[in-house]
């Protein structure tokens, strides 16, 4: 009796025998029939009819049919594939071709070229990615197409097998034939939820052939054994389904679809056939479990396209030593060299509690004249790191430090980035400075001036340190180390010193900043929520990050620096210096905006940046502060991304920053973490070469190398952004996924509609800096309706919707509306997916604002600002303090992998910024 063991390799030898025979039909382009011969019952009933043109029958068969009359089994194989080119010839329906065939690529550029297609980058909808994406126009076709908006791409056949990201061609068609997008709230991608309404007809077109293929590493999840069986006989061939709701399911070939149910795994796209529904790939490698930390983290990492290996033993042999035998010292040479500031200037540091890498430094002083002079420091990083070695090329390679949530992926490898390139207090370190010499009375700028330093920063202050001097509470002198171990005298005289710095820096400040202001300079608002986790790298708490002023002060002495440092490489290399431009954004994305502020009574007038901000300063609601900060994330939202380019590559005017109001801008101050910004410092030192009629050594970029180097800076940054905005989700969904929501008071919450849809509203939820959807109806068509209480409750009914309210009214007669900006109390849930990330799901339960407990943290509860800053700070440093039992374990895992992974890099996450205009300044968002 034949043993399991024997069944399963029969059945496997059966199989590989005759996808042999299939691949052989394929291979021969379907030209001649292919005659499998065996006398194995089963494999004739499974596999006969399964392969159009492949034949399994038995050996008997073949010799009564095949063999006496071959010549007339190959005339009816010939007609047969005659049948199938005349249905070929036939509509597309009717032929079975799922998509137009691509045009040749000839044919594109000179459509391009004529101005019949138009050529962009397909952008899919993640809420609606089997219906809508839009194509954003680039190069010549946003110049000369005339079009003030991204062309509307609708429905799956109209993208003609490009994926999100592509780079496509897009004819446009007839205006009848226009369609608006679609405003109803949706969740995931199906297409059954409620249809919605669809807004004002936007130019609408179709894919004619792509450009260039955005196919990479794509991760994905198997199915499960049942929906395995479910996709038919041969289960070899199946669909996996990636993560990103975007991408389409993928088609590959494999055994092992039960083995890994379980896991995340990553697939690659090899073709896409204009017959089928779904591309074709193969499998590359699994990450990890699904729900497991480590492999979700890497999930991110790979949607990215963000690599971390370690730095290379070539790479840090690069690297200077400074060890306890052997420390690192000025050398004589650079003494020589540089300007030394170490004696003559008081420099000091201010950043997040925890930071390592210390890029920037400030001074004040008062000159003999009267004047003052301000200084920013920022660390020389070009001087360790020489064009195109082994280190420059990692650098520029992964073009920015990557901050998730619990950890960050170094530029640099962190013998530079958190020891000798990072500006610490106590310590001699090489800088690039700019000094401004200012009127001692309206702080106007008389000169400035560019150069390498050595500075020893006297005081590494953390913000809540630096604001309590600056309010005049003396009391935080036991939060500077600095100051602990002096006599009482010299304590006195240094902290009153270092006050004064810190309040004359501050009026500095106000004065750049209110000279930018007067220009058009935007306040803008951004989801702000410091994640805080705890030994298990469980999240502890969601912590609203508090503004300071002196986040204003720092910010505005490196917006200074960048400005002033952007108009010298200019004016050095005014046809390859890398700049920072901010475009105006497009009208139509205000319109949201203006509506909501209608509602409320505002008026937001958006014809300029200046109009812009005048109008969000008087859009105040005295009874309401939520409402300015929700109108300013919308602005926020509707912006452009501020992008880097090389000066050879527009004219001037299209230098500006609208965000900023600034003709000219760059990154000069975080070097250690940009790749951008050791550029410009090469670029710097140049210019300062140049003027002194000296021979430049390095070989700068060229117009159209610095623009490539561009694009990919601007690419590693948006992977950055997103990175770490699905990190910070990952962590709140873990927050809240093992709470119950019906017993868990912190899944309770006071939440703010911002947001009217069709069958919703979007709620903002300040306590956690969330943002989601609430249904009004849900997928058995009931509504919400509150009773006499105000809880709700969902029953049958119908929703209507105006601009700025939802009514939600019952077969009985109930009604209840919600308006923009009401306060509502919400539940939070995780809603949880097997193939996709889990997400943060809101249901309304009460139309009447939440009233949170005195106990619990929140920015409406009636506690001063002053008592919000101490209890952030007490509950960090609790954190702190329970994670101290892994700090030697943490250190050997940062000395061997050259990476930063620890307690100390839960508090670099600043601040988390999920909107479109990120980084408006160096290291504070700008």
């Amino acid at each position: 009796m034949q043993t399991a063991c024997q069944a399963v390799q029969h059945q496997r030898g059966r199989r590989s025998i005759y996808n042999a025979a299939v691949w052989y039909f394929h291979h021969i382009q379907d030209r001649m029939p292919v005659v499998m011969v065996t006398e194995d019952a089963e494999a004739i009933e499974q596999y006969g009819s399964e392969t159009e043109g492949v034949f399994v029958i038995s050996f008997k068969n073949y010799l009564d049919n095949f063999w006496p009359d071959f010549k007339a089994a190959h005339e009816l194989w010939e007609s047969i594939l005659q049948s199938r080119r005349e249905r070929e010839n036939e509509s597309q329906e009717s032929r079975g071709r799922e998509y137009p065939e691509h045009l040749p690529l000839e044919v594109l550029e000179a459509g391009i070229k004529s101005g019949r297609y138009l050529q962009g980058i397909l952008n899919v909808n993640k809420h609606r990615a089997q219906i809508e994406a839009f194509v954003r126009l680039q190069g010549a076709s946003s110049k000369d197409s005339g079009l003030a908006s991204d062309i509307l791409i609708h429905g799956m056949k109209a993208r003609n097998r490009s994926i999100h990201g592509d780079v496509v061609a897009v004819e446009l068609l007839p205006r009848k034939d226009w369609k608006g997008r679609t405003t109803a709230l949706c969740e995931n991608d199906s297409e059954d939820k409620a249809p919605g309404e669809a807004s004002e007809p936007m130019p609408t077109g179709r894919v004619v052939g792509i450009l260039q293929k955005n196919w990479r590493d794509y991760v994905v999840t198997f199915p499960s054994k049942e929906e395995v069986q479910s996709q038919g006989k041969n289960a070899q061939k199946i669909l996996v389904t990636p993560w990103d709701y975007r991408i389409p399911k993928i088609r590959i070939s494999t055994q092992q679809a039960e083995a890994l149910q379980d896991f995340r795994v990553v697939v690659r796209i090899d073709s896409w056939e204009s017959t089928s529904v779904y591309p074709n790939g193969h499998f590359v490698r699994v990450l990890g479990r699904i729900g497991d930390l480590e492999g979700e983290i890497a999930t991110i990492l790979v949607e990215n396209s963000i690599s971390v290996v370690p730095f290379s033993e070539a790479q840090m042999c690069e690297m200077p030593v400074n060890t306890p035998g052997n420390p690192w010292k000025v050398s004589a040479e650079e003494e020589r060299d540089r300007r030394d500031l170490r004696k003559s200037h008081l420099v000091f540091s201010i950043d997040p509690k925890g930071c390592e890498d210390v890029d920037d430094t400030l001074s004040v002083r008062t000159l003999k004249n009267g004047n003052l002079e301000l200084g920013v420091h920022i660390a020389d990083v070009t001087h360790f790191v020489a064009p195109n070695s082994y280190t420059d090329v990692e650098a520029r390679t992964r073009a920015t430090t990557y901050y998730l949530a619990d950890r960050r992926y170094d530029m640099l490898p962190s013998v530079l980035s958190a020891d000798l390139c990072s500006l610490l207090g106590g310590v001699d370190r090489y800088a690039v400075s700019v000094l401004w010499e200012l009127d001692k009375t309206s702080y106007e700028i008389k000169k400035v001036w560019y150069g390498r330093t050595i500075i020893r920063s006297a005081y590494k202050l953390f913000y809540e340190a630096a604001q309590e001097l600056l309010d005049g509470n003396v009391s935080t002198v036991a939060d500077i180390p600095e100051l602990k171990d002096l006599d009482e005298k010299s304590r006195q005289a240094k902290l009153e010193e270092l006050v004064w710095a810190i309040g004359t820096l501050t009026d500095i400040a106000r004065h750049v900043r209110a000279k930018r202001d007067r220009c058009g300079a935007l306040e803008l608002e951004g989801v702000e929520v410091r994640v805080q986790l705890d030994e298990k790298k469980n999240i502890h708490d969601l912590i609203p990050k508090q503004p300071l002023e002196v986040h204003e002060t720092v910010a505005e002495c490196m917006i200074l620096a960048n400005h002033w440092v952007a108009k010298k490489i200019w004016e050095s290399f005014p046809h390859q210096a890398l700049l920072r431009r901010h475009p105006s954004p497009h009208q139509e994305f205000f319109a949201e905006l203006r509506e909501c502020a209608k509602a409320r009574g505002f008026f937001i007038d958006t014809r300029s940046n200046k109009t812009l901000a005048d109008s969000l300063d008087n859009a105040n609601d005295p009874n309401d502060p939520i409402v300015n900060r929700l109108l300013r994330s919308m602005a926020t939202q509707a912006m452009s991304n501020a992008l880097y380019f090389s000066t050879g590559t527009c004219a001037e005017e299209e230098f500006h920053h609208y965000g900023l109001a600034l003709d000219k801008y760059t990154h000069f101050t975080s070097p250690i973490r940009r790749y951008s910004d050791i550029v410009v410092h090469r670029l710097l030192m140049a210019a300062i070469l140049k003027d002194k009629k000296m021979e430049i050594k390095e070989n700068l970029f060229n117009n159209k190398d610095l623009e490539e180097l561009c694009r990919h800076i601007n690419n590693r940054n948006r992977a950055a952004q997103h990175s770490q905005k699905q990190s910070t989700e990952l962590f709140q969904c873990m927050y809240f996924k093992d709470k119950d929501p019906e017993t868990k008071e912190r899944c309770i919450s006071d939440g703010v509609i911002y947001s009217i849809r069709t069958n919703g509203v979007l709620v903002f939820i300040p306590r956690y800096g969330i943002k989601g959807a609430a249904y009004l109806k849900n997928k058995d068509g009931l509504v919400v309706s509150c009773g006499p209480d105000s809880r709700s409750v969902w029953k049958p009914g119908s929703l209507h919707r105006s601009q700025d309210k939802i009514t939600s009214t019952t077969t009985e007669g109930e009604c209840v509306t919600f308006h923009l900006f009401d306060h509502v109390t919400v539940k939070i849930s995780v809603q949880a997916f097997r193939c996709h990330s889990d997400t943060i799901r809101l249901e309304i339960i009460s139309n009447k604002p939440y009233m949170m407990p005195n106990t619990e943290l929140c920015p409406q509860s009636s506690l001063l600002k002053s008592e919000l800053v101490k209890e952030v700070t007490r509950s960090v440093e609790e954190a702190q303090l329970a994670q101290e039992v892994k700090v030697n374990v943490l250190q050997q895992e940062y000395q061997e992998y050259c990476q930063t992974k620890g307690r100390s890099l839960y508090l670099l996450l600043e601040e988390i910024r999920d909107l479109a205009l990120l980084d408006v300044s160096g290291n504070y968002g700008i």
